[in-house]
């Protein structure tokens, strides 16, 4: 490099004088190399070091064979490094490692090596008599963890007849091997937020046959299958059987062989969830093995799901919606399935998808005669308040374009349209399609506190929102609430939203002096009483904004905030009016009014 070689040349000068090492040295070099560049994560030290202690063929492990890390690094002429954090194994820089994929010949099928390797370490004895309940591997066997959750994965990439062998011994009595129910437990740590499971007695029932299916090795479902008489429909500590696996994992052609066997019922559900190899494959979203499915006569697209939530006839579509699966959408819509029909909440799968926003698949189902576009869940929301309320701009545009859809429809629990939703998420793009529709009503309150749209928005700090609602003529922006009978100006003043407050006193129909029906305050009382001073001054600039209206507690603006120790916002009132002090009608004289100070912070303290 120093000569202007460059890395390249530097690589192989270094691996020239890695094979002409003396010994097993090189050999020992070129495996290091190997793992390292090939296996399907990173390896640790000890990992690394029992993987070339390891002797194909050989019954059990041999201590004596396994190599120290200083032989490992030493035999590599500094082209590995090991993290000291971590104990990693890596390459010493990112472009060795694309030198060495550039050179495929450097090592002779490294995938069918490393398989060799991992199922001769499973098959030790040492390993098979270990408790197939253990919930991890014993710190004295490093690599079986990595062995068991890859040399599937190894395998499917490159086989060989000595693999095969090797494999088919595993997998003879694997569901009481403790690599099964390591496999098992990373995928229940992958999968733990919606398939839980416990595999407190071990993987029982994860035969041979499961296995395979699981780990998509195609080219040796035959052979497992001539291993003994095998009931294909036998189903495991999951409650599933082979095809379920096959199916869940997206191996088609693994599916493909197992449904040429007479006895598998491709219908048949596991006894966990109630669900189908079709409702596996929809839910993941493999759109090869449901059309594999659906063109069978014996596969019912309907068929009951016992745990889901949703309504049995419509669970795959609403899968496949859910998930944005657009493909498989399309094809379900097409078969007989009922897809007006929704969940026990009333979700239809055009409900599911426009809560998702799934665009393509909202038009899919839109296309059939069968699907009502209004058709609302048993809490009166249907998908264009879905939609609306979750900012889906493209789906609200399709529905509100499809006829029969109400753009004002209430929810049945508390009376929230569309409009309603769409503001109090802040989706000002929606509000302005909305609003577009003759039908909409932009002062229509929910009936759970009685806001409107406009003072929802306001509530939530939705400026964008707001400022598209404040365009409407017809707006009422003075209209309160029946919660804290406030109207949206006191409400946007009590949280200090400046911007919100601008934007309101713009309107000339706002009465900047309309006090609350609950206490009597004005705007300019709740941003006192608050401590919102830039509100105040806001509020201030305006000739008309009254500062010694009295609350139903004779209060003014000014001895309110004196009361709550709120001096700065005082001081700045104290220039502009005269407090009435409590329980007079009459003005207070100036040098009454640290008199009133006084009282109050003595009451407070």
């Amino acid at each position: 490099m120093a000569r202007g070689d460059g890395l390249s040349n530097a690589y192989t000068a270094t691996l020239t004088r890695l094979k002409a090492q003396k010994g097993h040295r090189s050999v020992l070099g070129l495996k290091v190399l190997m793992w390292v560049l090939y296996s399907e994560r990173p390896l640790r030290a000890r990992e690394l070091c029992h993987a070339l202690g390891v002797e194909i063929g050989s019954a059990d492990l041999d201590w004596k064979n396994i190599p120290v890390l200083r032989t490992l690094q030493s035999s590599c002429l500094g082209l590995v490094t090991v993290e000291p954090s971590s104990s990693i194994v890596r390459l010493v820089h990112f472009t060795l490692q694309e030198y060495l994929l550039a050179n495929p010949t450097l090592f002779n099928s490294p995938h069918t090596a490393i398989a060799e390797v991992c199922l001769t370490y499973l098959n030790f004895q040492s390993v098979r008599d270990l408790s197939p309940t253990l919930r991890s591997a014993p710190p004295s066997l490093p690599l079986l963890e990595y062995a068991s959750l890859y040399w599937g994965k190894h395998t499917r990439m490159m086989m060989t007849e000595n693999a095969k062998i090797l494999a088919l011994r595993l997998l003879d009595r694997f569901d009481e091997h403790i690599s099964a129910q390591l496999l098992l437990l990373q995928y229940e740590k992958e999968r733990a937020w919606y398939e839980p499971i416990r595999l407190v007695e071990g993987p029982m029932g994860f035969t041979g046959l499961h296995g395979v299916s699981f780990l998509g090795i195609v080219d040796m479902v035959g052979d497992v299958l001539k291993m003994k008489e095998w009931d294909a429909d036998a189903v495991d500590c999951m409650g599933r059987k082979a095809l379920i696996w096959a199916a869940r994992r997206g191996y088609t052609e693994v599916v493909k062989v197992l449904l040429e066997l007479q006895d598998v019922n491709p219908d048949q559900p596991d006894t966990v969830y109630g669900r189908t190899p079709l409702l596996w494959a929809a839910r993941a979203g493999y759109e090869s093995i449901v059309k594999i499915l659906l063109e069978r006569e014996d596969v019912n697209p309907n068929r009951t799901d016992t745990r889901s939530r949703k309504t049995p006839h419509t669970v795959t579509l609403l899968w496949a919606a859910e998930d944005g699966h657009s493909e498989v959408a399309k094809m379900l819509s097409q078969e007989d399935i009922y897809s007006i029909l929704a969940d026990p909440g009333g979700e239809t799968p055009l409900a599911w998808a426009a809560r998702g926003g799934h665009e393509m698949i909202v038009k899919i189902l839109l296309e059939r005669d069968d699907v009502n576009p209004d058709l609302a869940d048993t809490e009166g929301r249907t998908p264009l308040s879905w939609a609306a309320g979750q900012g889906h701009s493209g789906v609200v545009k399709m529905l509100l374009e499809r006829e029969g859809v109400n753009p004002n429809c209430e929810d049945a629990k508390y009376g929230m349209t569309p409009l309603w939703l769409a503001a109090g998420g802040g989706h000002p793009e929606v509000a302005r399609m909305l609003l577009e529709t003759e039908d909409v009503n932009p002062n229509h309150a929910d009936t759970n506190q009685g806001r409107t749209p406009l003072w929802h928005a306001v509530d939530f700090g939705h400026e964008g929102v707001v400022k598209v609602l404040l365009e409407r003529e017809d707006i009422n922006p003075d209209q309160e609430d029946t919660n804290y009978c406030q109207t949206p100006l006191s409400c946007a003043a009590k949280r200090g939203r400046e911007g919100l407050v601008k934007m309101l006193l713009e309107r000339e129909d706002v009465n900047p002096n309309q006090a609350d029906t609950k206490h009597g305050r004005t705007p300019l009382a709740w941003a006192a009483v608050s401590g919102e001073v830039g509100v105040v001054k806001i509020l201030l600039e305006r000739q008309d904004v009254r500062t010694t209206m009295l609350d139903k507690n004779n209060q003014t603006p000014l001895l309110l905030a004196l009361s709550e120790g709120r001096e700065e916002i005082a001081d700045i009132l104290r220039g502009k009016a005269s407090p009435h002090s409590a329980g007079h009608s009459g003005p207070a004289s100036p040098e009454n009014w640290d008199g009133c100070a006084v009282g109050y912070a003595v009451q407070r303290s």
